[in-house]
């Protein structure tokens, strides 16, 4: 054996043992809740854009997100209003609420997208 100035690391430290994973696996059903999440949330944006810059102010239904736009404008308001619910529902995933985010989903499709499809294309 060569000798050396270093201590022999498994005589000191002991055997080498394999690092067990300690996160959990990943949750294939939490991303597609998150990014159906996120793109409805994208065409609630889109589509409240569109309905109220053809027929006012008046015709949406959320007074927050109507505040927000009568306050900063059309388009900021709007974004700020929609960053923040991308951003809470990105908290909710990373928390692992992903059946929240999955029924909130749900939620932004029957209660907005779909009304808005029904005003702006039929």
């Amino acid at each position: 054996m060569v000798a050396s100035a270093y201590a022999d690391p498994v005589e000191l430290f002991g055997r080498w043992l394999p690092k067990v994973r300690n996160t959990p696996p990943r949750a294939y059903f939490g991303d597609a809740a998150l990014v159906a999440f996120l793109l409805a949330q994208c065409f609630d944006g889109v589509f409240t854009y569109v309905g109220v810059v053809a027929f006012g102010i008046g015709i949406e239904a959320n007074p927050v997100v109507a505040g927000l736009m009568m306050q900063f404008g059309h388009g900021p308001g709007l974004l700020s209003a929609k960053a923040l619910a991308g951003g809470l529902g990105i908290c909710l995933h990373l928390l692992q609420v992903h059946g929240a985010v999955a029924v909130l989903t749900g939620f932004y499709v029957a209660a907005a997208i779909a009304p808005w499809s029904l005003i702006l294309f039929f």
